[in-house]
């Protein structure tokens, strides 16, 4: 047909062909030319296939002709892949022929020259075309997020981007493949990675949300912690043990996640809260050094740092005691940050009592970046007339005082009420903060504080709290749990307002000696502060005569800018201490052999002495990562209200299984 062409005519030739790597593609010949013999165009196509085959349409020679692409995407799917990594290329490989695959980052025409950057998992390349590019048809076409695999040579930029790993370099594209194009509107463009999105949206389009490159990093960082955690503990020789996901319902701790049996007609699995009586089994069973990452579950209401499905790193040790648990977790953390993140953290991480806790932060995990102390000042504002102290102590309250340094940022107006430092206090509970300054050497307070408390309590407030010239002094009474928790309030917010943390700071700090019940004034008993398996401090228990609900447990969390991101114990392993525990919290023995019996069973045939920790990896790595929730560091998280907005779980079930599980909805 070619040869017979004998005078100028435009010629559309399309060449269906197999490149040498195997791939059918399409590609396209010069045809604005006069004349075109079969010799030329075998050459040309036999430059870029392996075997072809040629069609062509003549027409008189018009501009107004417009060239047709076939489909842009083949109706034959196609598997393969790239010879490198788009985030791998840089100027070693210039001159090189590659092929890579992945998503079109962004797609921009300048002049008749198109630019992309493709983007995989691993970074992204600027690709090329210039308009006499045999494939820079199909590089206008394609547009952001289409899926393409694209061949070519690498050459250096002229206009280096050196903010990127890949700048230095750029893809000329001589082939292209759209793999897939995109269908719908897209809610937002991963590229513009920056654009504020509501959580509602990112989450209901979670699989593109997860191509933007923040979240990308967050699961590669959820990785590199997981993998160092297990090389750590393998190194170690701990044994990883997974245990069940299907369990029995236990009292204590959240509401459980319960699953019908469909065999056993009106009894229930509960999905584990934590592998807490599994590990102590597999210690009881031989199992010297245990560990696992382990799915958990807690049928509870979510917050920034809780979802219903969790992620924890469980460990369990035999013949160990608190010191060695702690000097090895504290091993464990410093490889991490050192591996993952090149920090070096201290040699051996600072200690606090659960009591020194409370009474310097009002809290128990305080974040130690900052220093905002507090002090009781209970017994020197005794007798004291001023209102708010008075009507506390006479009902056996405590005031406790809150020391800001350079307390000028923080205006009258806002201590007053409806100010915003005032509403802290009062949404934890607190009526109102009472301050005093000390401006031009001398305490300065409203009159009715210094008309309320005396000259000599006022030098003995400021002498305790070491108050120097700027300070500001806030007050609170009320009793013991409300005051630490409204003062807790208030240091979190104004440390945020001044900026007193070190964003970059790495704060670790370990709590212990926690109590081993605290009451429940809602139930009117006593309950586990940790869990009823944490074994009591027996020095301190003697101290009480024997006496366990007032003594001290063998308890300890990890603290890490102000967030718990571990907790452990001791763990009783005798039946008669287990059994003074339950009976403390309510549970009689017949209750807890039904519940417990098979850990009660264990403990009498030969429990080792046993104890670890856990670790909540969600929450350590969205610290990590400085993310402000777990959502941003988990793949597919549920929201506020328990929903998986991708999958628009949890669902109705058909009427069908309903009754297989023998349960009727009314």
């Amino acid at each position: 047909m070619l040869q017979r062409l004998l005078k100028p005519c435009h010629i559309k030739l399309t060449v269906r062909g197999w490149h040498k790597h195997g791939k059918q593609a399409w590609l396209r010949a010069p045809h604005n030319t006069q004349a075109l013999s079969s010799k030329a165009s075998r050459q040309f196509c036999r430059s870029r296939c392996q075997r072809f085959t040629i069609s062509c349409v003549v027409a008189e020679q018009t501009p107004s002709v417009t060239e047709e692409l076939p489909e842009l995407t083949d109706q034959r799917m196609s598997w393969r892949g790239r010879s490198i990594n788009c985030g791998n290329l840089n100027e070693s490989h210039v001159g090189q022929r590659v092929t890579i695959c992945g998503w079109v980052h962004r797609h921009r025409g300048l002049g008749g020259v198109v630019f992309c950057d493709v983007r995989d998992s691993t970074g992204l390349i600027q690709v090329v075309s210039q308009p006499s590019y045999p494939a820079h048809p199909y590089m206008e076409k394609i547009r952001s997020e289409y899926v393409v695999r694209i061949e070519g040579n690498i050459r250096a930029r002229k206009d280096p981007n050196k903010k990127i790993p890949t700048g230095m370099v750029e893809l000329e594209a001589d082939a292209v493949a759209i793999l897939n194009t995109v269908n719908s509107k897209l809610p937002f463009l991963p590229a513009e990675d920056s654009v504020q999105l509501s959580e509602e949206v990112r989450l209901k389009h979670r699989v593109l949300d997860l191509r933007r490159q923040q979240m990308a990093t967050n699961l590669r960082l959820r990785h590199k912690v997981i993998k160092t955690i297990r090389n750590f503990l393998d190194a170690k020789d701990f044994l990883e043990v997974e245990t069940p996901i299907l369990g029995r319902a236990t009292p204590e701790g959240a509401r459980d996640f319960l699953v019908p049996s469909r065999l056993q007609e009106a009894h229930f699995y509960a999905l584990p809260q934590s592998p807490q009586i599994w590990k102590q089994l597999l210690c009881c069973s031989g199992v010297d050094c245990y560990y696992q990452i382990a799915p958990c579950f807690r049928d509870e209401d979510t917050r920034g740092d809780r979802q219903p499905s969790f992620t924890q790193m469980d460990l369990e040790m035999t013949f160990a005691d608190q010191d060695v648990i702690m000097q090895l977790t504290e091993a464990l953390m410093k490889t991490v940050f050192q591996e993952v993140m090149g920090v070096q953290l201290p040699e051996q991480f600072p200690r606090m009592t659960y009591a020194q806790a409370m009474d310097r932060y009002g809290c128990d995990k305080p974040d130690v970046r900052y220093e905002l102390h507090m002090q009781n000042v209970t017994d020197i504002v005794q007798g004291c007339s001023l209102r708010l102290f008075e009507s506390a102590l006479s009902a056996g309250g405590i005031v406790k005082v809150l020391r800001i340094p350079n307390g000028k940022a923080i205006s009258n107006a806002r201590i007053k009420t409806k100010g915003d430092v005032a509403n802290e206090a009062a949404d934890a509970g607190i009526k109102g903060l009472v301050q005093i300054r000390m401006e031009g050497g001398a305490p300065q307070a409203p009159k009715a504080v210094t008309e309320g408390l005396s000259s000599q309590q006022i030098d003995d407030i400021l002498k305790l709290c070491e108050a120097q010239e700027g300070d500001l002094l806030l007050f609170a009474a009320g009793d013991e749990a409300t005051v630490n928790r409204a003062l807790d309030r208030v240091r979190q917010y104004i440390a945020k307002q001044l900026n007193l943390a070190d964003p970059k700071g790495h704060a670790l700090l370990w709590v212990t000696d926690f109590p081993m019940f605290e009451w429940n004034e809602e139930e009117q008993r006593h309950e586990a502060l940790h869990h009823p398996f944490t074994a009591p401090n027996q020095q301190s228990a003697e101290q009480n005569g024997g006496d366990l609900r007032h003594a001290k447990a063998l308890a300890y969390d990890l603290v890490y800018n102000g967030v718990e991101v571990g907790g452990g114990s001791l763990r009783i392993y005798r039946r008669d201490i287990q059994q003074k525990v339950f009976d403390i919290i309510g549970l009689s023995p017949e209750q807890a052999q039904d519940k417990f019996g098979y850990l009660l069973d264990a403990f009498d045939v030969g429990a080792p002495p046993h104890g670890g920790i856990a670790l909540g990896l969600d929450r350590l790595i969205m610290l990590l990562a400085g993310a402000s929730s777990i959502r941003d560091v988990i793949a597919f998280p549920k929201t506020a209200q328990g929903q998986c907005l991708l999958t628009n779980a949890p669902g109705t079930v058909s009427d069908s299984q309903l009754t297989e599980l023998h349960i009727k909805t009314l």
